[in-house]
């Protein structure tokens, strides 16, 4: 029997994602908040280019505020499928960065279940798709999700995922996202929760809703149902993340949210010349200090 023929090099995107809605429902006894999410993939990718040999870990990043040390989430990723798959070898990654940093759109999640995903493939698949799940679940909530390539619903602690096929209501639709230049720390604004406590006990149900429209081809019927608990504590400390979805919304998106965590504002749009229009009406009224892109859902 030949032996299975090993990859010496692999380049992967990895893509970043929006919440269509975010529902805290409290804080649970471990620690961590319950909530219900409808995650949506976004065609703005980062790309990880492995290359076999060498000796442990070597990580470079295009980002020098990012450091590459223990705390990055790609070393921590690698670190933990070498382990798993008891492979002794080296492995040198570099990560070309173009998902801002701290900006809740998931962009150390998705580098760290791709590393994952890339890792096993330039090693010839030592690890099961269960494996690299509870691997991932490890690593953080959002990194289970980015192990696939579909809208999903999250719940629990975010890790326990229910793919979902794309939504008719977003065909043909472009999100225009909008990252102010500062990034919002995930574990403050969770932590701010408790000074809200509407936002920090949502209702249940809420994202099954969304499901259900989204479903159907209404997208300004779902967009109505956009939530994001975590804009509670956001919106109130940087009131121009609010300003900028009451613009947006004045002029031409159907549906305007905080993504995640924060700091970036996503628009919903219907079709590429509305995003690029959009984009330049925001230009001229906030200038270009902004970070922004038009990306097709």
């Amino acid at each position: 029997m030949l032996a299975p023929f090993l990859l010496m090099t692999l380049t992967r995107p990895s893509p970043c994602k929006i919440n269509l809605l975010l529902n805290i429902l409290g804080k649970r006894a471990d620690g961590f908040h319950e909530l219900e999410t409808v995650m949506q993939p976004v065609g703005l990718c980062d790309e990880l280019q492995f290359k076999r040999g060498g000796h442990g870990i070597q990580l470079t990043c295009s980002e020098s505020s990012l450091p590459v040390d223990s705390t990055n989430l790609v070393r921590r990723a690698a670190t933990a499928f070498l382990e798993a798959a008891r492979i002794g070898g080296g492995v040198s990654i570099h990560l070309q960065k173009r998902i801002p940093l701290a900006a809740g759109l998931g962009g150390g999640s998705g580098n760290a279940a791709n590393t994952l995903l890339g890792l096993n493939q330039l090693f010839g698949q030592p690890l099961t798709a269960v494996q690299l799940g509870e691997l991932a679940a490890g690593l953080g909530s959002d990194v289970p999700f980015f192990l696939q390539d579909r809208p999903a619903l999250a719940t629990g602690r975010g890790a326990e995922i229910v793919p979902l096929g794309f939504f008719p209501a977003l065909q043909g639709v472009c999100v225009f996202l909008v990252y102010p230049g500062f990034g919002i720390p995930t574990a403050w604004a969770y932590q701010e929760l408790a000074k809200h406590p509407g936002a920090l006990n949502g209702r249940p149900g809420r994202a099954q809703k969304l499901v259900a429209i989204l479903q159907t081809a209404d997208l300004e019927a779902a967009g109505k149902e956009f939530y994001n608990s975590l804009e509670a504590p956001a919106l109130n400390k940087y009131p121009l993340l609010a300003l900028f979805q009451e613009f947006l919304k004045a002029n031409g998106a159907v549906a305007a949210l905080m993504s995640g965590s924060g700091s970036t504002t996503f628009a919903l749009v219907k079709g590429r010349n509305a995003g690029e229009e959009l984009r330049e009406k925001f230009r001229s009224g906030f200038g270009g200090a902004c970070w922004t892109a038009v990306v097709p859902l």
